[in-house]
């Protein structure tokens, strides 16, 4: 989870955010080596007093800073239509969750078993434990297991929020009147914290997300558990 001294990205949980932090690093690394290249250049300009008096209309540097940017555009333009592909890939969902926005909470529904539903809301300040965290815990869970494909679909009933965990890479607007869905999958088992990420209203800071990951052995008996 991202806490106070976190200057990168969170740690992936998914194969999804793997991707985007390879990107991530990817691109920056391009980004580093044409400022580090630009800024040599410029200071070899500034402290030069030389001049080249036959560049007249240089038609050959103005095809060499046209192709070299072009080249690198390739080069960041390629993974990144790769990884649109990927993070739009839906193959065989096996378990489906429905997530409805409200002001200011979030609701969750589990059609594939025995249909069951919860709402989900922050801990207050005055009921936290000393294990919680202030404003990004709730009392009910998103519980799904882990290594298995999840198809989220999400809606909202007044305004229009966002449903988002960084370390999952998933960030869907939930829109009233309208059906978004998203897949994903967890590689590993532990508690994911995420927030509403699209200004809803004056407790729009107080409507956290919580996927808690676990075996499916342990989800199951979880969804026993809740269907009865």
């Amino acid at each position: 989870m991202a806490t106070w001294k976190t200057l990168l990205l969170q740690d992936s949980a998914s194969p999804l955010m793997e991707q985007l932090s390879y990107f991530h690093d990817h691109t920056l690394l391009i980004l580093v080596i044409i400022t580090v290249l630009v800024g040599q250049l410029m200071m070899t300009l500034f402290f030069n007093k030389l001049t080249y008096r036959y560049l007249l209309e240089g038609q050959t540097i103005e095809v060499v800073w046209t192709i070299l940017p072009a080249v690198t555009l390739i080069f960041i333009a390629l993974p990144s239509l790769r990884l649109i592909y990927i993070l739009d890939e839906m193959n065989n969902p096996q378990v489906t969750i429905k997530s409805i926005g409200h002001q200011w909470y979030w609701s969750y529904e589990y059609s594939d078993f025995k249909h069951f539903e919860f709402d989900s809301y922050m801990i207050p300040m005055n009921s936290l434990k000393s294990f919680n965290f202030r404003l990004l815990d709730v009392d009910n869970r998103m519980v799904i297991p882990f290594e298995t494909q999840i198809r989220l679909i999400v809606t909202a009933t007044d305004v229009i929020h966002s449903w988002t965990v960084p370390s999952l890479g998933v960030k869907i607007d939930a829109t009233p009147g309208r059906l978004n869905q998203i897949s994903f999958s967890a590689s590993r088992t532990g508690l994911f914290y995420g927030q509403c990420s699209e200004i809803c209203g004056a407790n729009h800071s107080f409507m956290p997300i919580v996927v808690e990951s676990i075996s499916p052995n342990y989800f199951n008996k979880w969804v026993e558990k809740n269907s009865i």
